[in-house]
């Protein structure tokens, strides 16, 4: 699926492009997790993502992705990112249980309130 014809979703393990970056940020094509719902992906054109790293260090921040998921590794629940998915070239990949999803969002209120 073309990232044209494609509108991110809440709950959505995708790839897109976080270059550029700076500092201690995620950078590069990798994956990462839709945080957004679909209609305001639709009419803003930006996603809210958190990026996706196989690089495990045990950060309090850090949530597992379930086994059995074609991406592994942890989501960077306090690397929050408003991006352009289509300039981003955005693909889906496959959808995160709901268990998981809810830790994230866990994650993510108590670190903005």
């Amino acid at each position: 699926m073309k990232s044209g014809e494609y509108i991110p979703d809440r709950g959505d393990l995708v790839w897109l492009d976080f270059t550029p970056q700076a500092g201690h940020e995620q950078g590069g094509k990798r994956p990462a997790l839709v945080l957004s719902p679909k209609i305001y992906n639709e009419k803003s054109s930006l996603c809210i993502v958190l990026p996706i790293t196989s690089k495990i260090k045990g950060y309090p921040f850090e949530v597992s992705l379930p086994k059995g998921l074609e991406i592994e590794g942890v989501i960077l629940s306090d690397q929050i990112k408003n991006l352009d998915y289509r300039a981003r070239e955005i693909a889906f990949v496959s959808k995160l249980p709901d268990s998981t999803l809810g830790l994230v969002q866990k994650n993510v209120i108590a670190l903005v309130g």
